[in-house]
């Protein structure tokens, strides 16, 4: 047997859950491909739009910072969004030398036509378990979430969508968005490098 085959993992052993977890990631990456190619974006680009829907209007610097590029790169980013119609620059109100990056209510309603039912229809489905089951099931994918975050090396950059993330604030978010309490959060694939 040589080195390399001593070194790949085998998931076939373990347990049907663990396995299930691995199909997720999988099906979560194809989800966001194929939302990605509607949109006509590509996954960093999408990662931006991701932010702009779940936070509102951002200036370029605390976009770059979200996600983790310099400022040429999320200036070729925002101008991307622009050319694509995803989004547009608007002064800052409360910094005259300042923009901010706006997403385009279209977009943001093309994105959420399809992130709401499948985020409706995965809600639904733990509610086909007991109070005592749906509690055990959140205990395990609580547990699963810190062993990922434990070998992921974790960053402070914010995602609003964690399911341990502050409340969103309503300040700076655009006029078009109004705040939505009851709003869905967006899925993301966070193991997978934008």
């Amino acid at each position: 047997m040589s080195q390399s085959d001593q070194q790949t993992p085998s998931f076939g052993e373990s347990h049907a859950a663990t396995l299930l977890l691995r199909e997720l990631l999988d099906v979560t990456e194809d989800f966001e491909r194929t939302l990605g190619d509607e949109l006509s974006v590509n996954p960093t680009d999408l990662t931006a739009m991701q932010h702009l829907i779940v936070a509102g209007a951002l200036s370029p610097t605390a976009l770059a910072e979200r996600l983790e590029l310099s400022s040429a790169a999320v200036t070729t980013v925002i101008d991307r969004l622009e050319a694509l119609g995803h989004a547009r620059r608007t002064p800052n109100p409360d910094d005259r030398r300042g923009t901010l990056v706006v997403p385009e209510p279209a977009s943001v309603g093309r994105a959420m036509s399809r992130i709401v039912p499948m985020v409706t229809e995965v809600d639904r489905a733990i509610h086909d378990f007991t109070d005592d089951e749906q509690a055990i099931i959140t205990r395990y994918l609580t547990r699963v979430v810190g062993a990922y975050r434990g070998h992921a090396h974790p960053t402070e950059r914010p995602r609003p969508w964690r399911a341990d993330a502050a409340p969103r604030p309503h300040a700076g978010r655009s006029a078009a968005l109004p705040p939505d309490e009851n709003a869905p959060t967006l899925p993301t694939n966070e193991s997978s490098p934008s």
